[in-house]
């Protein structure tokens, strides 16, 4: 063979080796339906921020993105899922702070988050909302705090069960006011609720629209909320921060990750799609209306701001002794 077919059959090799690669043999958009795993059961705010989300996707990239409910482990069945999932730009997943900054460092798991799941872009964000039952007595933050340090040992909060989101918040401001509050886990937001409105269970670290329908009611005292800023929606109602405790912020956020062996043109891809959708008038007024914040961000903004999460929340998790039992 002489030098030219030698060059001419490298070339044909090396196109052929080219078309073969994952990154080149994928198309954007998926020519299959897309699902968006979700971690939790349909209803929650979780699930209605991912329906909103996932229509508008669909009409953008031309495609069905269908959201399934895998829920159980307080998110961590889903998240296993999809880190076994195909990396082929058709299974995205709606992971939440619990099993992507917090789970690992409380209980086993069986993913890596930085290793086995690929960030997307960031999704929504809210705040946690602190209520008590009127029987405890308390109109302010800091007549909370003077009660707790009281009766020391004695004051409960209820949580959506270890190492979840809810439960983080309440170890957090434990450490930063230097109170002894007993966490009570439960299976999820509404027998948490149940018992706090039942007089069983002194407070709650609450999604605010799980919480809010029963303060307007009277039934429920707010004492503040959890974000860096009030909401638009919780005008009266202040930070913990300008409550006496400096930058203290405990925020709720899911974002968007995909397997992590899917390739990087197509995680670029997903990026852009996925802010667009963000960012359109009618998603975020529709987001907006369900207490929800969003959160677009660079793939490289998300894989810093996890990391952040991550060496916070694994700090309040060594130093409150937290553990999944």
């Amino acid at each position: 063979m002489n030098i030219s077919h030698l060059l001419r059959a490298t070339t044909l090799a090396f196109a052929a080796l080219l078309l073969s690669s994952p990154s080149h043999a994928q198309d954007f958009p998926p020519k299959k339906p897309v699902t968006l795993i979700v971690g939790f059961a349909a209803g929650g705010a979780a699930d209605a921020a991912a329906r909103l989300i996932a229509k508008k996707l669909g009409e953008n990239i031309g495609q069905t993105v269908v959201v399934d409910n895998r829920a159980g482990a307080g998110g961590n069945i889903a998240h296993q899922q999809v880190a076994n999932g195909p990396g082929d730009g058709t299974m995205l997943l709606f992971g939440s702070i619990g099993p992507l900054t917090i789970a690992p460092h409380v209980m086993k798991v069986s993913y890596d988050p930085f290793k086995d799941l690929a960030p997307v872009s960031g999704g929504v964000n809210f705040p946690n909302l602190l209520v008590v039952h009127k029987g405890v007595g308390v109109k302010t933050l800091a007549e909370f705090v003077a009660l707790a340090k009281k009766k020391a040992g004695a004051v409960d909060f209820a949580s959506t069960g270890a190492g979840s989101a809810s439960h983080l918040a309440g170890e957090l401001f434990s450490q930063r006011a230097g109170i002894d509050m007993v966490h009570v886990p439960y299976k999820g937001g509404a027998p948490a609720l149940q018992d706090l409105l039942g007089e069983r269970i002194a407070c709650y670290f609450s999604a605010p629209p799980t919480a809010l329908p029963h303060v307007e009611a009277g039934k429920l005292v707010p004492l503040a909320t959890t974000g860096p800023t009030r909401p638009a929606y919780m005008p009266n109602i202040p930070t913990v921060a300008e409550s006496g405790y400096p930058g203290f912020e405990a925020l709720n956020w899911y974002a968007f990750v995909a397997p992590g062996k899917t390739p990087t043109p197509i995680l670029d891809r997903w990026n852009v799609e996925i802010v667009k959708a963000l960012n359109d008038p009618s998603v975020k007024d529709a987001l907006n209306k369900h207490g929800l914040t969003p959160q677009p961000t660079t793939r490289a903004e998300l894989t810093a701001f996890m990391k952040k999460e991550d060496a916070k929340w694994s700090a309040v998790v060594r130093e409150r002794k937290i553990t999944a039992n």
